[in-house]
């Protein structure tokens, strides 16, 4: 048995052989052997999630995860307290759920554009939200100015131009539904006429029926690997949301993009975007040109509890 390995190092002159990151090790690599903690052999370590519950578990600051990057911990804004906060201690419940519930999706935007530092926090935030078997796969695009915003903006109108032209061909619509490629009939049954309007909107009137004049987007993406890409996406797509309110920004998940995206993988090649990686989520951000006075309900979810 080793002390360290590739994935975790272990000082032996710290470890008091307590045994608590053996008790929270996901994947069981880490054993004590006379009163010390031991990794397993490096060919057991493809096992190791690189989560860093031994790291965070030690009370003797005894485990290092070299994988894992201490600078996602620095922030512009603000300084972070660097404590773990134990469950139902530190922030109250009530003022969770007052963000929670506050946070909007956000249509109206000021000119006021957003700085890359603040894109960056809200990126060392988002990387904290779980993933699929921790394989923190996903990638994060930042379009920091609104001609930027555009260039996607228009890539995005452009592809849904041509759909809108496939859908109208109401032949075309039927021998696909015919041998059951029902998507097109379905998309102009659904989304035709108000992509249409949008798309006249935006040329004729210039309106940003897409970004609602929002000046950030952050694409958020995965590269090959991971386990659960779409679920890790937006699982960080939550995080940039929250945080995102509390930082004075307002934000809104952009469907349409993702759609165009997925359809048309020359879109993020315009954008430096390796085609490798997929986009599964699109945020846009800027400062909101509207306020509300209260929360409001939702609509009544199905519970089911066994």
């Amino acid at each position: 048995m080793n002390l360290t390995s590739a994935f975790v190092n272990i000082d032996p002159d710290r470890c008091t052989g307590c045994g608590t990151c053996v008790l929270v090790c996901p994947s069981d690599i880490i054993s004590l052997e006379n009163r010390t903690a031991h990794a397993a052999p490096d060919t057991d370590m493809a096992r190791c999630l690189q989560c860093g519950h031994c790291m965070a578990a030690c009370p003797e600051k005894a485990i290092d995860i070299p994988a894992l990057d201490p600078g996602l911990q620095d922030f512009s804004a603000f300084d972070p307290d660097p404590a773990w906060m134990p469950p139902g201690k530190g922030l109250p419940t009530r003022e969770l759920a007052r963000l929670i519930c506050s946070r909007r999706s956000c249509r109206n935007y000021k000119e006021t554009p957003v700085a890359k530092e603040t894109l960056r926090d809200l990126i060392h935030l988002a990387v904290f939200a779980p993933s699929g078997t921790n394989s923190q796969a996903w990638t994060f695009t930042c379009l920091a100015s609104r001609s930027d915003v555009l260039i996607l903006g228009n890539a995005v109108k452009a592809f849904f131009k041509g759909l809108n032209r496939k859908a109208e061909n109401f032949l075309l619509r039927k021998a696909l539904a015919l041998v059951g490629a029902k998507t097109l009939d379905h998309y102009y049954r659904n989304y035709y006429e108000s992509v249409r309007t949008a798309i006249e909107q935006m040329e004729n009137e210039n309106r940003d029926r897409l970004f609602h004049g929002a000046p950030a987007v952050i694409l958020i993406g995965s590269s090959p690997g991971a386990s659960c890409p779409k679920e890790d996406a937006l699982l960080a797509a939550g995080n940039i949301l929250l945080a995102a309110h509390t930082m004075g920004l307002g934000t809104c998940l952009i469907g349409y993009v993702v759609a165009a995206m997925a359809a048309d993988r020359s879109i993020q090649k315009k954008l430096g975007i390796p085609d490798s990686e997929t986009i599964h989520a699109a945020v846009a951000l800027g400062y909101p040109n509207e306020t509300y006075q209260r929360i409001t309900g939702r609509k009544r979810p199905v519970i089911r509890i066994f």
